[in-house]
């Protein structure tokens, strides 16, 4: 009785830290692969790695990266107009 009810505080636990989620995540993903990785704990090791808590600095040069990729949009958008503005002329 007394490991039963440790099995079940461990287990409430664990879904309010939010690792049987995250676990259940990382499997489904797994699941749905088309072709399965050779390794599966690798599969594992790799998705739960991705999802651990960033550095600070890789988060800033996430937001750098999405500001560069909304430069370039208008930038491709202006040479769009250019060109056909150079092909009335």
């Amino acid at each position: 009785q007394a490991a039963d009810s440790k099995r079940e505080q461990f287990r409430q636990y664990l879904e309010k830290s939010g690792v049987l989620d995250m676990l259940t995540k990382v499997l489904v993903a797994l699941y749905e692969e088309p072709e399965k990785p050779d390794s599966a704990l690798d599969f594992l090791k790799h998705h739960l790695g991705a999802s651990a808590p960033e550095n600070p600095e890789i988060e800033a040069l996430r937001l750098e990266v999405a500001e560069m990729k909304e430069k370039y949009e208008a930038v491709l958008e202006e040479n769009k107009k250019l060109k056909t503005k150079v092909k009335v002329y």
